[in-house]
């Protein structure tokens, strides 16, 4: 039985290295890269997992690493003088995080906090520049990374500033459930397991009003909770309310 055990583990290691490489050749900094190149890189990945509310990085640490959610979801989160926390991003399967500070070696800023038991694809920073100095077109790509995040970041503020707390919600339900749907194998569709404190600091608001939303939209028809999740049960319905400005 140890000998199958130890088999499993090894496979299941080199799958999540090989998912890891999928997902980093995704981001658009590796994109365009020939076969050759992109080995050269991801020959370098190291996989870690963490607990659930184990930190990941804290704001103003060193930015030496970037990565990918293998498994998991990961909070990006920004801490205020109060106490309070401002959600900035739940991240899922698939998604790549952490590479802003990493491009410009300077701090981190924001939190990473694994929301659940995760698995990370890692690269380091020293391996991305030795890289970049190898092949120096690569460097174009770094203008696409950073107008993407400017793009989000103004979507969100913008989001939070005029828009009406139901379209705030439903739009941050559908990115939710649109990210799981596409990244993770396995999984029922059209589920976020997201508490109302946390929805609500990722489209902020409080809780009592987040709650007061999602219950309407029970008796509606257009959401099912249970046991702390949500279930999209009419998504045209959220899909109508998403698009009301």
């Amino acid at each position: 039985m140890a000998g199958k055990d130890i088999i499993v583990e090894r496979e299941t290691s080199r799958n999540l290295v090989d998912d890891g490489r999928r997902l980093l050749g995704e981001c658009v900094l590796f994109r365009g890269l020939a076969t050759t190149e992109r080995q050269a890189l991801f020959s370098r990945i190291r996989i870690r997992t963490f607990a659930a509310g184990e930190t990941i990085f804290l704001m103003g640490a060193p930015g030496d690493t970037m990565m990918a959610v293998l498994s998991g979801n990961v909070r990006i989160s920004v801490p205020s003088q109060e106490g309070r926390e401002l959600l900035l991003a739940i991240l899922f399967p698939g998604e790549v995080f952490g590479e802003i500070a990493l491009l410009d070696g300077k701090q981190r800023t924001a939190d990473a906090t694994a929301m659940t038991r995760c698995s990370l694809a890692m690269l380091e920073r020293r391996e991305i520049l030795a890289f970049f100095e190898r092949y120096p077109s690569a460097w174009l790509n770094i203008v696409s990374v950073l107008c993407d995040r400017l793009r989000k970041t103004d979507e969100h503020l913008s989001e939070v500033a005029f828009l009406q707390l139901p379209v705030r919600l439903a739009k941050a339900l559908l990115r939710g459930v649109s990210i799981n749907d596409h990244a993770a194998v396995g999984k029922k569709s059209g589920q976020i397991q997201l508490s109302q404190r946390e929805l609500g600091n990722l489209v902020g608001a409080a809780r009592e009003t987040v709650n007061k939303c999602l219950r309407g939209w029970q008796e509606d028809g257009i959401v099912l909770i249970k046991a702390g999740v949500i279930t999209i049960v009419d998504r045209a319905a959220l899909e109508e309310l998403a698009e009301l400005e």
